[in-house]
């Protein structure tokens, strides 16, 4: 008996040590999954500041070019005109940004990919 005592106790423990391997992969696949997750985040975040610093500079430079050009007669109607593209570039620019959030890929999605293979493991053998 003393003998099968020791077989169950080793399986058990045996066991044990593999359900803590598993979970450490896994939760060190969750952390790379939210490391990849934050870089895409924040190489969003600077490119659209990096882009708007630019597109205000350079629209704002555009502008006073323009008005100097037309500064006699058609001064108004040219700052109208300036005024109404640069909105709608800017709602356009917003809704490619939303659009950007929007289609990332899903969060955890490796993670979430790799517990549901461990369940189909574990069905599988039953």
């Amino acid at each position: 008996m003393p003998a099968s005592r020791a077989g169950l106790f080793e399986s058990l423990r045996q066991l044990l040590n593999t359900a803590l391997e598993l979970a450490q992969v896994r939760l060190e696949l969750l952390v790379a999954d939210l490391q990849l997750e934050k870089l895409r985040l924040v190489d969003v975040a600077l490119r659209a500041l990096l882009g708007l610093l630019l597109l205000g500079l350079g629209l704002l430079l555009l502008i006073g070019f323009l008005l100097m050009l037309l500064w006699d007669g058609y001064r108004l109607p040219a700052l109208g005109v300036l005024t109404l593209l640069c909105i709608g570039g800017g709602v356009l620019l917003l809704q490619a940004a939303k659009r950007r959030l929007r289609d990332g890929d899903e969060l955890l999605a490796a993670t979430r990919a790799e517990f549901e293979r461990d369940r189909t493991a574990l069905r599988a053998r039953d």
